[in-house]
Parts: structure tokens; C-alpha cells; sequence
């Protein structure tokens, strides 16, 4: 099987992934601080180890600023309602998955004023459209740092500085992008950044984390066992207890800190490298076929590993189930992101989507052509 969807989970996963997480089940998977006994305490120190990890990586100030979910849509989940009540005003964009628009459409009921800036037909927002609508309660900007059905690359910097001159929370999610473009909370003033653990940081599913700068207050919606203040009824308000009820995945936060070594070891840089020029040369190679429609930007630049495109007298389900026949695995459909979709003027049909990862190769991309060639003609 060639494997061509990492946008929703990176596959396969560094051989030290599933070594450590074998390991934790069998020798240390007890709750991490919970108890003073060997296995527990190995169980916390690995915690602490991945969070630390996660620190490095994002430069967080603070190990106890970054708390673990099972998902980006759950840290997602909590930022969004932790900070935003009623009268409050939001801004996001029109590009962003389900995971920040269903929140903010049930938040919208409840008297939180919600505006969407649109994009470009290449998936990029302009940070003047943020500007012209910044209101007196505008209280967050929410903007994901890679459209997970165009690959556009926003500029984070410039909207750090614009929402930190103007005492506005900047909130990124980062879902597409963690582990193979270089994300740093401070340089980019990002003040709650959300990612998932099973994608660029090769970690299992149901890990993720939420970064949570000093001084933002969010409301929790998870209450009970942490470990701390037992003898109290009250939940804990202090990070990252306060967010952290319930045991937390310990073989899947073990798993994803190794996925973390491992980016460390090869490099960001090598890593992004390495897709960049897998996306080039699929991009390259796509543009000399008349029958395909590419959505988004046509060139690397600004772009991360992911390509979306139709050919021309096929629906997108058929060509992914052929593709399947072929024994290559792509994602089709709308991508958990609908109004992206109206944008760039695929609302009835979706897209096929292609994310190359770090461990494909060029042999990979050339079969996926010839095997699109072949779905064309046999049309």
C-alpha cells in the first residue's frame, strides 16, 4: 500500500513510535501521579519527559503552560469555549476545519458574535481583512497555520504582531503543520496553540496538546481526579491539573515523545525539505495533464505537504476508490472543512487530497501518476 494521506494521520510511524509504546503497556502503563510506587512514578516521569519535548520544540516557557488532549479538537474545543462568552466577538476564517467552525456556529447561539474573513483562491488570508474588522470586543483570532485541503501557509508572524499590538488573543491551529515547519509561540506571539500528536509528530492517535500562554484565563469543562488537591471537592485551578482530569494516555504520550526525538534527530528542516520536494515534483508532473484541476496555489512556495485536485469527468469518490483498486490510499471528499469548498467552487463534488509524508519517495509519487493516467483514459 502507498500510503498518501498524512494530512489526517501520519503513516507509518519511526519504528521507536511503536517500540515505546509497546514498552509502556508492558513494563510502566500505571496512573502517572497518582501513587509513590516504582511503575507509577516511571509513568510520570515519562509525562513530564514529552511535555518537556513539546516545550523545546515550540519554545513554551513553561512545561506547566502546555497541557495534553486526546486530540486537536479537543484542545481546539477548549480553548474556543474556555476563553469566549457572551458578548464577546470572534474572528476566524472561512478556510478552517469543523473542529473551530462547528464551536464557534454553537457559540454563535449563545450570543458570541462571530465573523469569518474569506481567502484568496489559493487559501491565503489577507491580514488587512483581519484589521477592517476588529471591533472593541473583539477577543480572539482563531487561523490554522495550514489549510488541511490546500496546503496554504499563513502568515503567522504578521498576524502575531497585528493581535499582540492590539491585546487580542491569537489562537493557531496547527494541525497540519507541527513537526515539519518550525512553530515558535514567542517569535510568533501565539497565545494558545493547538495541535494534534498523531500527524507531522508521528505520535499515536488520541494524543495532543493545547499550549496556554501565562495570564489567559480559560473555564474548564472536565472535572475530576487529578492527583492534586484529592481531599478537595473543588477542581484544581492551577495548569496543568485544572485541564487534566482522568488518566491521561500514558503509552500514547510515551509514543509521541519519541516521535518528537525522532523529528529532532532528522531535523525540521530535513523533514520539510524532504516534502517539499515530493509536493514540487507531484505539482510539476499534475500541471502537464490538461484533465486535472489543481485547487490552491500551483507552486511549493507558501505551501505545505498537502495537493488537492479533481480530474476532469470523474467524481472524487471514484477516483479514490480506484486509486484504492491500486492499492493507494488518498483522501477524497470535503475534508472536514465545508466552506472551503464554496471558495474555490468544489461545494458539490470535494476534492481528491493528496499528503505526502516524510517516509514516501518519489517512486510513491510516480505510481500515483501513472495510476491517475490510467483512471483518465480508462474514462
Amino acid at each position: 500500500m502507498i500510503y498518501l494521506d498524512n494530512a489526517a494521520t501520519s503513516f507509518p510511524k519511526p519504528s521507536e513510535v511503536y517500540n515505546e509504546v509497546l514498552q509502556c503497556m508492558k513494563s510502566y502503563a500505571a496512573n502517572p501521579g497518582r501513587s509513590s510506587y516504582d511503575m507509577a512514578i516511571k509513568a510520570a516521569s515519562k509525562i513530564m519527559e514529552t511535555r518537556e519535548e513539546i516545550c523545546k520544540l515550540f519554545n513554551i516557557p513553561s512545561p506547566f503552560n502546555l497541557i495534553f488532549t486526546s486530540n486537536a479538537t479537543e484542545a481546539l474545543n477548549i480553548g474556543i469555549k474556555g476563553v469566549l462568552k457572551e458578548g464577546d466577538h470572534v474572528i476566524s476564517t472561512v478556510i478552517e476545519h469543523n473542529s473551530v467552525l462547528r464551536p464557534l456556529h454553537s457559540l454563535s447561539k449563545n450570543g458570541v458574535e462571530v465573523t469569518l474573513v474569506s481567502a484568496d483562491k489559493a487559501g491565503y488570508v489577507n491580514i488587512r481583512d483581519i484589521k477592517e474588522v476588529i471591533n472593541k470586543n473583539t477577543k480572539m483570532v482563531i487561523i490554522n497555520h495550514v489549510s488541511n485541503v490546500l496546503g496554504s501557509i499563513q502568515d503567522i508572524k504578521n498576524i502575531g504582531n497585528l493581535l499582540k499590538s492590539k491585546g487580542i488573543i491569537f489562537m493557531l491551529d496547527a494541525s497540519q503543520s507541527v513537526g515539519a515547519i518550525p512553530i515558535d509561540v514567542e517569535e510568533n506571539n501565539i497565545d494558545l496553540l493547538a495541535f494534534s500528536g498523531h500527524k507531522g509528530l508521528f505520535g499515536p492517535q488520541g494524543t495532543g496538546g493545547l499550549f496556554i500562554r501565562e495570564g489567559i484565563k480559560l473555564k474548564n469543562f472536565k472535572e475530576g481526579g487529578t492527583g492534586s488537591n484529592s481531599h478537595f471537592m473543588i477542581q484544581p485551578d492551577f495548569m496543568p491539573d485544572q485541564f487534566e482530569s482522568g488518566t491521561l494516555n500514558t503509552p500514547g504520550i510515551a509514543g509521541l515523545g519519541e516521535g518528537i526525538k525522532f523529528i529532532n534527530r532528522i531535523g525540521i528542516d530535513n523533514i520539510q525539505k524532504c516534502e517539499k520536494e515530493l509536493i514540487s515534483y507531484l505539482l510539476e508532473e499534475l500541471k502537464k495533464l490538461s484533465y486535472i484541476k489543481i485547487y490552491g496555489s500551483d507552486s511549493e512556495k507558501r505551501k505545505g505537504s498537502v495537493i488537492s485536485f479533481n480530474i476532469d469527468g470523474f467524481d472524487a469518490s471514484i477516483v479514490g476508490d480506484q486509486l484504492n483498486e491500486e492499492e493507494i490510499a488518498v483522501r477524497t471528499g470535503y475534508h472536514c472543512a465545508p466552506l472551503i469548498h464554496e471558495l474555490i467552487g468544489t461545494e458539490y463534488a470535494g476534492t481528491v487530497r493528496v499528503s505526502p509524508g516524510y517516509f514516501n519517495t518519489f517512486d510513491d509519487i510516480e505510481k500515483l501518476l501513472v495510476a491517475i493516467m490510467r483512471i483518465y483514459k480508462s474514462g
